[in-house]
């Protein structure tokens, strides 16, 4: 009897946890139909179809491809197993080298036809997808709502438009958590470190942006980034979106961080999320200015002390 394995994923994007299951259901329901004798089943849960790399339940089905447990890979749909057109030739190079074949509900048994075009047109799907994500963000951020995620000291505004649908990325300051922001920005300006800024709020039981413990990089982030609590614009009522960009690294599956010119920036006044006055921010900025002065001064003594130092030890006899 050939033996045959099951893969299903969902993001949490759109879908439910029961997808999983629904998945398994059709595709055990096409195995008996098949006279197929299905030894193990692999998912992935609320985890993207853009990155095969990250995904444990699609690495231990390979793993167990080579060690020869099952002939057949079942799947209801290739874009299940990715939608990554590099991810899914990799992968059907490495079940085919291992004797493997993979068959979807869709599709019928994948051959290298199908993963050229139904490769190409998953990473269309997911481009025109991004596309239009960031064209209703920046229509959100326009009309003064947030682009997305929540920032340490406001919570979510829930409102629903004339049809009951709800209007998405509406915000206000959170009395509590505004406190701690004012609190931050008065310390820093007066000199703490944000290594001594978390350790006292974690020392007090204030709990740190998504319930996390306080870290100094939450604090300090970096400057040119916009990122840290300190340089967060939307403090003086000043919404900035699409400052960064974010791209997959090839090699690692992970998203990695890129600035985009300041002309691409959108940029939003929203007084009525001001927590922070001009003057407390601007001696945070000079703060940090002079911080970075002093470490530049360090750098350049350093650096000047190992020339020197180069220098004597290359003139002695």
């Amino acid at each position: 009897m050939i033996r045959v394995a099951l893969y299903a994923r969902y993001s949490s994007d759109n879908q439910r946890a029961a997808s999983i299951d629904d998945q398994f259901r059709i595709c055990r329901a096409h195995a008996k139909r098949e006279k197929w004798k299905v030894v193990d089943t692999y998912h992935d849960a609320a985890i993207s179809g853009a990155s095969m790399i990250l995904r444990p339940g699609i690495q231990t089905l390979l793993q167990d491809a080579r060690r020869g447990h099952f002939s057949i890979v079942l799947a209801e749909a290739l874009d299940r197993i990715s939608r990554d057109q590099a991810d899914v030739a990799t992968l059907f190079k490495h079940l085919k080298f291992a004797g493997v074949t993979i068959v979807t509900l869709s599709e019928g048994e994948i051959s290298e036809l199908h993963v050229g075009l139904n490769g190409t047109m998953n990473a269309l799907f997911l481009k025109d997808l991004a596309a239009k994500t960031h064209r209703g963000l920046q229509g959100r951020v326009e009309a003064g709502k947030s682009g997305g995620g929540l920032c340490y000291g406001y919570k979510v505004v829930r409102q629903f438009d004339a049809h009951g649908e709800p209007i998405r990325g509406g915000r206000k300051i959170e009395p509590a958590e505004a406190a701690v922001v004012k609190r931050v920005f008065r310390d820093f300006a007066a000199g703490v470190s944000p290594r001594l800024i978390a350790r006292t709020l974690n020392d007090e039981g204030v709990p740190g942006p998504q319930g996390n413990p306080w870290v100094d990089t939450t604090i300090r982030g970096h400057v040119q980034r916009g990122t840290g609590l300190i340089n967060n614009e939307l403090y003086i009522g000043r919404l900035v979106w699409n400052r960064l960009r974010y791209m997959k690294d090839p090699s690692t599956g992970r998203r990695v961080s890129r600035m985009n010119p300041e002309s691409e920036w959108i940029i939003k006044d929203v007084p009525e999320l001001r927590i922070i006055d001009d003057d407390l921010w601007q001696a945070v900025r000079r703060k940090q200015a002079e911080i970075a002065a002093k470490y530049a001064n360090v750098i350049t003594a350093v650096r000047q002390s190992g020339s020197q130092a180069v220098r004597q030890s290359g003139s002695r006899p």
